[in-house]
């Protein structure tokens, strides 16, 4: 028999390691406090661009990020075997415009530090990059084109994971709030839930946001991680204005779906769990995006959207094995999650069914944080 695996979090990570965990033969069990797949990851963009957010000293992150992304074809095929819907990787490319001198040197020291590593970038004056993307605004003056970065439904690409962990075979276990995770002889041997005691073999957290907020966990021990408030904003493009890449202006990026939708966002706060859209935040999301590309400004509304992304102390994943036996982290995943959903569910379910850890996800285990204890 199988061993039992539960898995606190019901989001893309939780619902992805779910669903490779059960196609290896585990017998998986999913705990999720509200809905499945209607937090942080149904409010977020979609967007799979390990260039456009790589930073100067995130390289490590970003090989992590764009070995998940290359594993995105292979995810979405076994996906559709198992849940008969397609979630199609939309490969549209990235625009970085830039609107004045400060813009245009920001950007060019992105670009030289992409094209140094050897990344397919390209400078553009700015009536290239109205070429390729002709909403952009005339102020436009130069622009870094990234072709290789995409994006995807997060939404259908949730929904397509819900069916297609039940279809194989996972139970799916909704507005189950777990309030300890049981912990005896330093092994995790189960979770306390609605008063009463289940038993697990082994036990991953991906609660996101809230995975510092399980009891039972040694002090110690716990992931460091925290809620980033994000809003964003969902527009209705007509013909007026259809934009067709995803476009990273200064301080607001604009990403267009295939069902018309415009994702204008995001803002990065430290609000707590606070989950109200706030005019503020909204006004200047809008401001700078309207700056980017002007024919935004009589589009209609269709939702605001708010999110706490999961950041971790450095803003890293936390993914893998932990001092206590049988307890795993899948969380942290801060603003990358929608593009590390494959890399963490097949290196993960592997580390876990086999034993042997992955050496993808070494640099990204919890202990990192108990070496800076340390020193």
């Amino acid at each position: 028999m199988a061993d039992k695996t539960i898995i606190i979090g019901g989001g893309i990570i939780g619902l992805s390691l779910g669903w490779q965990l059960v196609r290896r033969g585990a017998d998986v069990e999913i705990l999720e406090r509200s809905k499945a797949g209607k937090s942080s990851s149904w409010a977020a963009a979609g967007m799979l661009a390990p260039q456009a957010e790589m930073g100067f000293e995130d390289i490590e992150l970003f090989y992590l990020c764009r070995k998940s992304l290359e594993m995105y074809p292979r995810f979405l095929e076994e996906l559709y075997n198992d849940s008969c819907i397609k979630a199609e990787y939309d490969k549209c490319g990235a625009i970085m415009p830039a609107f004045d001198r400060d813009d245009s040197e920001r950007i060019r020291r992105l670009f030289d530090f992409r094209e140094k590593i050897g990344l397919p970038v390209q400078w553009l004056t700015g009536s290239e990059a109205r070429e390729i993307e002709p909403y952009l605004s005339p102020k436009c003056t130069f622009a870094v084109w990234m072709p290789e970065d995409g994006q995807i439904d997060n939404r259908k690409l949730l929904e397509t994971l819900r069916t297609a962990f039940i279809n194989a075979g996972g139970k799916l276990y909704e507005d189950h709030l777990v309030e300890r995770i049981n912990i005896k002889n330093g092994k995790a041997i189960g979770v306390h839930i609605h008063g009463i005691d289940i038993e697990a073999d082994k036990i991953i957290v991906c609660a996101g946001s809230w995975s510092k907020m399980i009891e039972g966990i040694p002090e110690e021990a716990q992931p460091p991680v925290r809620p980033v408030k994000g809003q964003a904003i969902s527009l209705i493009m007509d013909d007026t204005c259809k934009v067709t890449h995803a476009v990273r202006a200064p301080d607001a990026y604009l990403v267009p779906k295939k069902d018309g939708r415009l994702i204008v966002g995001a803002s990065v706060e430290e609000m707590g769990f606070d989950e109200k859209p706030t005019a503020g935040e909204i006004f200047r999301i809008l401001e700078r995006a309207w700056e980017a590309v002007p024919s935004i400004y009589d589009l209609k509304i269709q939702s605001i959207d708010v999110g706490l992304r999961p950041g971790s102390r450095d803003h890293e994943p936390i993914i893998g094995d932990s001092d206590i036996e049988g307890l795993y982290f899948a969380t942290g995943h801060y603003r990358n999650g929608i593009l590390l959903t494959p890399v963490t569910a097949y290196e993960l379910a592997e580390w876990i069914i086999s034993g042997n850890k992955s050496e993808t996800l070494a640099r990204f285990n919890i202990s990192r944080f108990h070496k800076e204890t340390v020193s």
